[in-house]
């Protein structure tokens, strides 16, 4: 370490040792939260490494989800996913608003309730009591809830909620979470076990696996309308493809057409597949900025293949909003590797990557992409093995009053 690194060190030191706990936890989360987004952060490694070097010293806990918090949030961690909060659709939490809403529990909402409920945990942990934490927590968890649809029963308590989560987050979508966090914990005993019931891996949401999957899903939301959203996030972690959530809003249509599909029961299972699409987008952002080219790669061919499954499985999805969006999000792609491909390794070698153009375009829906590459001179991802698609069958399930869906 150089001199004015060990310097500039110590000023770090010395500021976070100024700082009040409450502070420091803040700060934390915040630059927690805006490396798990991909923001480029100057000099945060010393940052992190003298926060964390404070809460060791003084001995405070930095509120990541420890184990207190954890298991208030425990029967509904099933929603939770590393998208940003102003990006989470409505069956999903962001992980980064966990901390901001905890904390503002801890220190706003039920500041003693909170105190009690985190001695009582702890003492029930060291005691290796798991049984007497769950319940200490499904108690603090009702009181919560209670608390939460008092709080956010105007518009001038969801403003004084959002003002207060601004302490502890510079998201303006944390108070989206707050509000499906309320939702959830409402309906938890529902959630906990639509969880038990369904299989750990679903490989193929077909025949028997769809039939079971939609009397699980059919039986919460006729309990719980507001769950719907929150039982397809689970339900699509439990997919090996998770594109294959679709076949939900597809069962339950008159057709595969895509203004009946529409206007099926579980059509929001088709944009939470756009949602995925969209996150695959950022982590092939992400692998490229990286120089991760064999990631890259996979996960090219990843959204290759559910655009081309949205196309075979949902007849003229070009004519509808779902088809907008997804042309717009794989014309948001080309921009993303027009922008990046000029930064990764590799020469063109125009016979080898006419086949690959000519064997990946041939099988995706509206093509050019990697075309467009060529053109500019040089491709990015010269070698990409082409998807192995293939021919998708009718349906193996039956179509209700189906219609023609040529």
């Amino acid at each position: 370490m150089t001199v004015g690194q060990a310097a500039s060190a110590s000023r770090i030191r010395e500021y976070l040792a100024r700082l009040t706990p409450q502070a420091r936890s803040s700060l934390l989360t915040e630059i927690e939260r805006l490396q798990m987004y991909g923001e480029d952060i100057s000099g945060y490694q010393a940052v992190l490494a003298g926060l964390r070097a404070e809460f060791r010293k003084s001995g405070e806990a930095s509120h990541r989800a420890g184990n207190p918090s954890r298991y208030f949030f425990k029967p509904i961690e099933a929603l939770f996913v590393d998208r940003a909060p102003e990006k989470a659709n409505a069956g999903q939490i962001s992980r980064g608003s966990l901390s901001p809403i905890w904390e503002w529990i801890n220190h706003e909402l039920l500041p003693a309730m909170a105190r009690d409920y985190c001695e009582a945990m702890k003492a029930a942990l060291a005691g290796g009591h798991s049984r007497e934490a769950n319940q200490i927590a499904d108690a603090f968890q009702s009181k919560v809830v209670k608390s939460l649809q008092g709080a956010l029963a105007s518009a001038e308590g969801e403003k004084s909620a959002e003002h207060g989560l601004g302490q502890y987050t510079s998201s303006h979508g944390c108070i989206n979470d707050l509000r499906k966090t309320l939702a959830a914990l409402q309906i938890r005993e529902a959630i906990v076990a639509l969880e038990g019931a369904l299989p750990p891996n679903i490989d193929r949401l077909e025949g028997e696996a769809l039939a079971k999957v939609q009397g699980l899903l059919d039986a919460v939301v006729a309990r719980h309308p507001a769950a719907l959203s929150f039982a397809l996030t689970i339900i699509m972690k439990r997919l090996q493809h998770p594109w294959q959530l679709v076949h939900l809003a597809i069962h339950s249509s008159l057709s595969r057409a895509a203004a009946d599909v529409t206007t099926s029961r579980y059509a929001i299972a088709v944009s939470m597949v756009l949602d995925h699409l969209d996150d695959r987008r950022w982590l092939l952002r992400q692998a490229l900025k990286s120089d991760r080219v064999e990631n890259a790669k996979e996960i090219l061919i990843d959204i290759y293949d559910v655009e081309y499954q949205l196309h075979e499985w949902i007849s003229r999805l070009d004519q509808s909003d779902w088809g907008r969006r997804l042309e717009e999000g794989m014309a948001a792609l080309a921009a993303d590797l027009n922008a990046e491909y000029h930064t990764l390794p590799g020469d063109v070698h125009d016979a080898h990557l006419h086949h690959v153009l000519e064997g990946i375009e041939r099988r995706r829906p509206g093509g050019g992409l990697l075309h467009h590459l060529w053109l500019k001179g040089r491709d990015a991802l010269a070698g990409v093995p082409i998807p192995k698609f293939v021919a998708v069958p009718e349906p193996r399930f039956e179509l209700r009053n189906r219609k023609d869906t040529s």
